[in-house]
């Protein structure tokens, strides 16, 4: 078999109605390889994670020439091999007095065999403050979801920054997710459009703080998408739709980008508290930063064996965010968590309609939580959210329900870290989970019960609104100790009567009916799920 032909390059640039082409396979210096070279350059790149080509140069355009002023364009077309480099950069050399630049780009997907992965290329984009990591540079991405943009100082495709062309280099990075046995090749089109600059509009972020109920359970989705990323709905409409579901709160959570953070102009009110994001979208997992600064941008251009996701954590708290792993176990490429638990501040045990990864989730935490029933008392709080794209996509299945002083990002990001909440299908589910000892004692979900190893505990649960069908279960740190079915009401209060000494921990869970009629032994879907109350002495 061949081995592939390498990295090669081929730029076209029109101006003025001239066209001239390059073509061939280039250094640095612009020079041609010989083939070998190439594929250890390719090989270089691809341990190293980054590959920077050949800049395409534009010169200083004639600004009187048309009455809009001209444009120039240029296109660069290009193979990846396998193995390529994770982010492919592409320097532009932006000259002044440009208006707009505007990148479209396209790639080939061919057959490929059964099992095998695909061709799949993301794009963004950096300005001429570079392309450090973490730097900033950022000005938009828009992942596998477009195939072209524009940025102005006006205005911007969804994704981008509206900003100043300013004069420099700029980067078009191209993400190879996938790439097919065959290779992979690519064409990228640049655009300069000359002109006055225009102005950047002051961008208007959602408020801090809703007039909510004072101390109270509030419910909310936290991972989400709009067109600011790879989803289809517009702010408008996932605004609408989480009303729809009875939310008292929402994040927005676009794929590595910030750009949605202005988009909420005027769709918030007393009801509705919008915080802002980010699903940090990186090779090895995604997470969930929840509750960032408007504006503020989290990078996600490494691998777990880059050993450098504690100090985009960091960041992430430093932006006033919470660190939330986010479908752990999920089955798409580049969705497995790799980064282990260490930074995170909880743990998206349930993302959208149940399925058995989510059950490969929550059996993994609850074994963070016997681990940590004895420890210094830190551990992880569940969370559920939609993922929410596009219809028929629901927002709000499932939704975390957080006991917080009151409707505002401070108190409701205490909450979750405090594991004071609960995760339902919908707002039709309510619960209350309560555990009793004597003397008055009670703690409720995510507390502490202070009693003796062997003083009698009572366990209740009262739940509401959930279906035909469904059952409840009580978890401790040796598994299912107590369960009871749901009568045909959907309503029930259950009671359980335990010790901290038989118990170090107990949670709830509404299970409906298993699929296959418990054959298996495997419960069924999830209807509600709490967080664990804690018994006994630490």
């Amino acid at each position: 078999m061949e081995l592939s032909t390498g990295l090669s390059a081929r730029v076209t640039h029109a101006y003025n109605g001239v066209t001239r082409v390059s073509d061939g396979t280039l250094d640095s210096g612009g020079h041609l390889m010989q083939r070998r070279d190439v594929l250890r350059l390719s090989a270089l790149a691809g341990a190293a994670g980054v590959l920077t080509l050949d800049p395409m140069t534009f010169t200083q355009a004639d600004a009187a020439s048309t009455a809009d002023g001209p444009e120039q364009t240029k296109t660069l077309s290009g193979h990846l091999p396998t193995g390529a480099p994770d982010f492919v950069y592409v320097p532009v050399e932006v000259p002044r007095g440009v208006r707009e630049i505007a990148v479209s780009y396209a790639y080939d997907k061919p057959a490929v065999p059964a099992g095998t992965q695909g061709n799949a290329c993301d794009i963004g984009i950096f300005d001429e403050r570079g392309t450090e990591l973490g730097g900033r540079g950022f000005r938009g991405w828009s992942g596998g979801a477009r195939t072209e943009f524009a940025i102005s100082a006006e205005e911007a495709t969804p994704g981008y920054l509206a900003g100043p062309v300013n004069a420099g280099t700029w980067h078009v990075v191209l993400g190879p997710y996938t790439v097919a046995p065959q290779g992979l090749d690519y064409k990228v089109t640049v655009t300069l459009r000359y002109g006055a600059p225009g102005t950047t509009p002051k961008p208007v972020y959602p408020p801090q703080r809703a007039k909510g109920r004072g101390r109270a359970w509030y419910r909310g989705d936290s991972h989400l998408h709009t067109v600011h990323s790879d989803g289809k709905r517009t702010p408008a409409e996932l605004v609408a739709a989480a009303r729809a579901a009875g939310l008292d709160f929402i994040t927005t959570t676009e794929h590595n980008t910030t750009s949605a953070h202005a988009a909420f102009e005027g769709l918030w009110g007393d009801d509705l508290l919008i915080l802002t994001g980010e699903e940090i979208t990186t090779r090895n997992g995604h997470v969930v930063a929840l509750g960032t600064d408007p504006g503020v941008f989290i990078d996600w251009r490494y691998r777990a064996r880059d050993n450098r996701f504690g100090q985009f954590a960091r960041k992430v708290r430093q932006a006033g965010g919470l660190v939330i792993p986010a479908h752990p176990h999920g089955t798409c490429v580049g969705c497995n968590w790799k980064f282990g638990f260490n930074e995170a501040d909880a743990v998206e045990v349930w993302n959208a309609d149940f399925t058995p990864d989510d059950e490969v989730t929550i059996s993994e935490w609850d074994n963070t939580l016997v681990a940590a029933s004895r420890g210094d008392g830190r551990w992880l709080p569940a969370v559920g959210h939609s993922d929410a794209h596009r219809e028929p996509q629901v927002v709000g299945l499932p939704q975390t329900v957080v006991l917080a002083d009151d409707l505002s990002r401070t108190a409701i990001q205490e909450g979750i870290r405090a594991g004071r909440s609960w995760i339902a299908e919908s707002s039709k589910v309510d619960l209350a989970f309560e555990a009793v000892g004597g003397r008055g004692k009670h703690a409720g979900i995510g507390e502490r019960l202070t009693v003796g190893g062997s003083e009698e505990i009572t366990v209740r649960l009262k739940v509401s609104g959930v279906g035909p069908g469904c059952s409840v279960r009580f978890i401790t740190d040796q598994g299912q100790l107590y369960g009871t079915p749901v009568p045909a009401s959907g309503e029930l209060t259950a009671e359980w009567r335990t010790t901290a000494s038989y118990a170090a921990y107990v949670r709830a869970e509404v299970r409906h009916a298993p699929v296959d009629g418990g054959a298996s032994g495997v419960p069924g879907p999830m209807a509600a799920m709490t967080n664990p109350i804690w018994l006994g002495e630490r």
